[in-house]
C-alpha cells in the first residue's frame, strides 16, 4: 500500500513536473506568439509612421509646388500688365503665348487680348490678323470655361466673337449679336466699375442704332425681334463709362463726340472730339482716334462757317 502510495506520489510528482514543463513550453510558445504579435505591431507602426511621414512630405511638396506655381503665375501677370501699360504689344504676346495651355483664367483672357491687339497692328498681315483673331477667341473661350465668374473673360469673349463675325458674314455677325450683348451685360454685372465693359456696351448700342438698312432687313429675317438700339442708349453707356473712369480711353471720348453729332448736338460733339484729338497717343489705336477726331472736327467747323 505504501509502495503503491509512493508510486502514486512519484507519478503525481512526475505528472506535475511534466505538467509544469508543458506549461513552461506553452508559456514560451505564448511568449513567442506575443513577441511576434508585438513585432508585427512594431513593424506596422513603423510602416504607418513611414507612410504618414511620406504622406505629409507629399502634401508639403504639393503645397510648395502650388505656392510656386501661384507665385510664378502672379509674376507673369505682373510682367504682362507692365508690358500692356507700356504698349509693348508684341513682347506681351510673346510672353503670354508661352503659357497658352495654362489653367489660369486671368492669364488666358490677357492672352486673348494680346492676340487681338497684335492682330490690330498695321504691320500685321491680313493672313496673320485672321489667324490671331480666331486664336484670341479660343483663348477667351477657354478663360470663360475656367472661370465663369471672371468679368474680363466675359468681356473678351464677347469682343472676340464680334471680331470673328467680321470674317463670317453679315448673317453670322447679326446672329451672334444677342450673345455678345449678354456677355457684355454679364461683365458689367460682375464688375460695375469696369469702364471698358460699359464702353463696349455703348459700342454695341451705337452699332445697332447706326445699322445700315440692308443689315436691318437681314436682322428682321433672322429674328422675330431683331437686335436694335438708339443713339440715346449708346450715349447713356458712354457717359456712364466716363463717369466710372474719367478720360480712361481715347475711343470713349471719340464715341461721345460721334454720338452727340448723331443727335445733332454740335456743341457737345466739338467738346468731346477735341478731347479725343488731344488725348496722348500711346498706341496705334490712339493715333487712329486722333486722326478721325481731327477729320470730324474739320467737318463740323466747315458746316458752322
Amino acid at each position: 500500500m505504501a509502495a503503491v502510495a509512493a508510486g502514486l506520489v512519484r507519478r503525481g510528482a512526475a505528472g506535475v513536473t511534466q505538467g509544469l514543463l508543458r506549461g513552461r513550453a506553452r508559456s514560451r510558445g505564448s511568449g513567442r506568439a506575443v513577441f511576434e504579435k508585438l513585432s508585427v505591431l512594431r513593424r506596422g507602426l513603423t510602416l504607418s509612421l513611414g507612410t504618414f511621414v511620406g504622406y505629409e512630405a507629399y502634401n508639403l511638396i504639393s503645397c510648395v509646388t502650388e505656392v510656386h506655381a501661384s507665385f510664378k503665375a502672379e509674376e507673369i501677370l505682373e510682367q504682362a500688365d507692365y508690358l500692356y501699360g507700356s504698349g509693348e504689344t508684341e513682347k506681351l504676346y510673346q510672353l503670354l503665348v508661352q503659357h497658352k495651355n495654362s489653367e489660369d483664367a486671368e492669364l488666358l483672357w490677357r492672352l486673348a487680348r494680346a492676340s487681338r491687339d497684335l492682330a490690330q497692328l498695321s504691320r500685321t498681315s491680313a493672313e496673320e490678323k485672321k489667324q490671331l483673331i480666331y486664336e484670341a477667341l479660343e483663348y477667351a473661350k477657354k478663360a470663360l470655361e475656367k472661370n465663369e465668374s471672371n468679368f474680363a473673360a466675359h468681356k473678351w469673349y464677347a469682343i472676340c466673337i464680334s471680331d470673328v463675325g467680321e470674317y463670317e458674314g453679315i448673317k453670322a455677325k447679326i446672329a451672334s449679336a444677342f450673345v455678345i450683348k449678354e456677355h457684355f451685360q454679364k461683365a458689367i454685372e460682375l464688375n460695375p466699375k469696369d469702364a471698358t465693359s460699359i464702353h463696349l456696351m455703348g459700342i454695341w448700342c451705337y452699332s445697332f442704332a447706326d445699322m445700315p438698312w440692308y443689315q436691318s432687313k437681314i436682322a428682321a429675317l433672322l429674328f422675330a425681334t431683331p437686335p436694335s438700339s438708339t443713339y440715346e442708349e449708346a450715349l447713356h453707356y458712354f457717359q456712364m463709362a466716363e463717369k466710372a473712369e474719367p478720360n480712361f480711353y481715347s475711343k470713349n471720348l471719340l464715341y461721345l463726340g460721334k454720338t452727340y453729332l448723331k443727335l445733332n448736338n454740335k456743341k457737345m460733339a466739338l467738346l468731346w472730339l477735341t478731347k479725343a484729338k488731344e488725348y496722348p497717343a500711346h498706341t496705334e489705336e490712339d493715333t487712329q482716334v486722333q486722326k478721325e477726331a481731327v477729320e470730324l472736327l474739320d467737318s463740323i467747323r466747315q458746316e458752322l462757317k
